[in-house]
């Protein structure tokens, strides 16, 4: 009988942007990394431990980016986080005092403090500020498998026609992921699902066996594939390739596009609304204390309503949303069961697969109640015989026998294509990342093996060469999030690696200045700038 199984891909595509004093807003630069972590990061991780000890057989699948790791394990950002928490945890007094005649709120602010309360304690005692090897213990007992991806979130189709880049991304990604996690795997998470036929080569010569593609990539293919995403398929590199399902994240969030908001799980009238946060519902004069001498609205974390429309009934009940919860949980794995089920007949009696990717700050920064949901699903698959949660390396037996075929390109941002990141509010960017990447590479055929401070600087020209390549910064500008932040942390990885340049061309350098940068960068401290080498 064909084993119908369920691939669960968690992706923690998080931006590096890092504030540590140099300029620009401090707490709006953090704050997102903060929220991810009290919000999703923890939670997950206790879910994790909660499964283990109730002997839950699950298998999931997990991307944690470089750059997202660096962050985790920066130590001045931990200290930050735990004062980000304590300024929260004060703030519950007042709220406890504001709320004290209101009991349906004041039960929430109850829920808050304890939660915050509780992020501290695990956070300092349970994983010891180090969040990324918490994530390690689970992958080395083998309940997570964890994905590398690129170095910096680049969009690499953009450079396709600069092997030395992709290389460099890829090379660098993968010798981040061993140092965090152990060993490398056998998939490899193309930022974006971002997809170039010259990227199969290169992917085949790091032995990657898998990655995972956008659903165009099978529905457009060359030739067609009669079993569509239900079975995996290679490419003529023998590259193993999983395609997306397509309702997934949809199903989680709406269709955005199409200005859906009534739709998808997380939209649920009794799940907490995560838009109404004290930080911005209170007048200042309020929250006086809190802001301290900033104008600036930020999230509290101090959230009491919940998605309904109602003006009677739209205080937030933990109970009602828990069951509400374990209701969705069932009509996810019920969906995903009977699109199992439908596609069989295509398959001649072989095993089936659905690949669902869901990007985690869905769950718990975005939808509060989705870990919880995640945690849910996970159950309710290990109580039915009829779907298993596997991971895509499970998956490989057969790799020289699959159908060859060559994905079409596609990716999971914009329309499908990445339009989104290279559009009419970024694309001035574009220009400086190419120039910067060719002389990166010219860079390295003419200093080939060089030692002291030009290797350093060459070194610091290369790290901001892969930071400046990342899409993250033009998706920020696009989406109209952080705009001068975004726009000043790029120009200054290009004016810094221009300045790289120009010490090298004519041979003079402020040996301050590079040690300045090299402390504030603070990525990639083992790289070599011969990453950027032309591959012989």
């Amino acid at each position: 009988m064909a084993t119908r199984n369920l691939i669960l891909v968690l992706t923690a595509e998080h931006a590096y942007i890092k504030d540590i004093g140099r300029g620009g807003n401090a707490t709006l630069a953090n704050e997102e990394l903060f929220r991810a972590i009290s919000s999703t990061y923890i939670p997950f991780l206790n879910m994790l431990g909660k499964l283990e000890r109730d002997s839950v057989p699950f298998s999931l699948s997990l991307v944690l980016p470089p750059q997202l790791c660096t962050l985790l394990t920066t130590p001045k950002l931990q200290k930050f986080y735990i004062e980000w928490l304590d300024k929260r945890i004060e703030l519950g007094d007042e709220e406890l005092e504001r709320n004290k005649d209101n009991p349906a709120i004041l039960e929430n602010v109850r829920e808050s403090v304890k939660k915050l309360q509780r992020d501290k304690i695990d956070f300092t005692d349970v994983y010891e500020k180090d969040i990324v090897t918490g994530f390690k213990r689970f992958a080395d007992k083998g309940l997570i498998e964890l994905i590398p991806t690129a170095a910096t979130n680049a969009n690499l189709p953009y450079f396709a026609d600069l092997p030395e880049a992709l290389h460099a991304q890829i090379d660098v990604g993968l010798h981040a992921h061993r140092l965090f996690f152990g060993n490398t795997g056998e998939g490899f998470y193309l930022p974006y699902m971002a997809w170039s036929q010259k990227l199969d080569s290169i992917l085949r010569s790091y032995n990657v066996n898998y990655t995972i593609l956008d659903t165009r990539a099978f529905l457009f293919a060359t030739p067609p594939l009669e079993t569509g995403i239900f079975t995996p398929a290679r490419t003529h590199r023998s590259l193993v390739v999983f395609g997306r399902d397509w309702d997934t994240p949809t199903d989680i969030q709406g269709n955005i596009e199409a200005g859906g908001d009534s739709e998808g799980f997380m939209n649920n009238a009794v799940y907490r609304n995560e838009e109404r946060d004290i930080g911005y519902d209170l007048d200042s004069k309020t929250l006086k204390t809190f802001f301290g001498g900033t104008k600036q609205r930020q999230q509290t974390l101090y959230k009491y309503f919940n998605n309904s429309e109602s003006e009677t009934d739209n205080i937030y009940n933990v109970s009602q949303a828990q069951e509400q919860v374990k209701k969705d949980a069932r009509i996810f794995v019920d969906a995903k069961t009977a699109k199992l089920e439908n596609a069989e007949q295509y398959l001649n009696g072989a095993d089936n697969t659905l690949t669902c990717c869901i990007p985690l700050e869905l769950l718990g920064t975005k939808w509060h109640e989705g870990i919880d949901w995640l945690e849910s699903i996970i159950r309710t698959v290990a109580e039915r015989d009829d779907i298993t949660l596997s991971a895509c390396s499970a998956h490989l037996q057969n790799q020289y026998k699959l159908p060859r075929f060559i994905p079409y390109p596609s990716s999971v941002e914009g329309t499908g294509y990445s339009e989104n990141l290279l559009d009419n509010k970024n694309s001035w960017m574009m220009p400086y990342i190419r120039k910067a990447t060719e002389r990166m590479i010219d860079l390295t055929e003419r200093f080939p093996s060089e030692t002291g401070i030009k290797a350093r600087l060459l070194t610091l020209g290369a790290k901001e060469v892969l930071l400046a390549q990342s899409g993250d910064l033009a998706k920020l500008i696009s989406e109209g999030n952080l705009i001068d932040f975004a726009k000043d942390t790029f120009k200054h990885n290009i004016l810094n690696f221009s300045a790289v340049f120009e010490s090298l061309a004519s041979n003079t350098v402020s040996t301050e200045w590079l040690c300045n940068i090299e402390k504030e960068d603070g990525i990639f401290p083992w790289l070599s700038y011969k990453v950027f080498s032309k591959k012989k």
